[in-house]
């Protein structure tokens, strides 16, 4: 079973959404920092307006950072290959990343991670902050992204689908009147 794909290639605007999507709500926890810093005028008389600044000033750094480094990685000359346009054959032993018939790279699939499934994408982590983008339009048919659902779970980084557990009715006896 082999699931293929369009050509496709990764815009750099999306990347960098996608990345600071995904850091954002994996460190989701790095936002109680400045959350303990506004609680300092609880205790401390007068230093309200210190705090706010620091709290303020340390979320748009944090933010900021991690922006620099989405949008710097898109312009490097080693990341380049992010952004060409592949397409993919994917199946039980590993995926190929194809420029054409004859080039392309092999990814184990002991480098993936998680799998992340949106409404209209998947996304494969390869770490924290690399990540493999494949929306549901690049698959050529409906028969390759069931394939691919196939293979995620087999592979358990997809979880089963959720089965209807409604139990049927079954109709209580009535005693007869008497």
């Amino acid at each position: 079973m082999i699931s293929k794909t369009k050509k496709y290639q990764l815009d750099k605007n999306t990347f960098i959404k996608l990345g600071m999507q995904n850091v954002l709500l994996e460190w989701w926890w790095a936002f109680l920092v400045p959350v303990a810093i506004m609680l300092i005028p609880i205790f401390v008389k007068g230093a309200f307006w210190w705090c706010f600044s620091i709290a303020l000033i340390s979320t748009i750094l944090y933010v900021l950072f991690w922006a620099i480094q989405f949008a710097g990685v898109s312009q490097l000359e080693q990341s380049k290959v992010l952004f060409q346009k592949f397409f993919y054959e994917i199946d039980s032993r590993h995926i190929i990343a194809k420029i054409n018939d004859k080039e392309g790279m092999q990814i184990s699939w002991d480098k993936i991670i998680k799998v992340k499934p949106g409404k209209d994408y998947y996304m494969f982590f390869l770490s924290k902050v690399q990540f493999l983008y494949f929306p549901h339009s690049i698959f050529k048919s409906e028969h390759d992204l069931r394939v691919l659902e196939t293979i995620l779970r087999r592979k358990k980084l997809l979880d089963p689908p959720k089965e209807n557990n409604t139990k049927p009715q079954t109709a209580t006896p009535v005693k007869p009147a008497q």
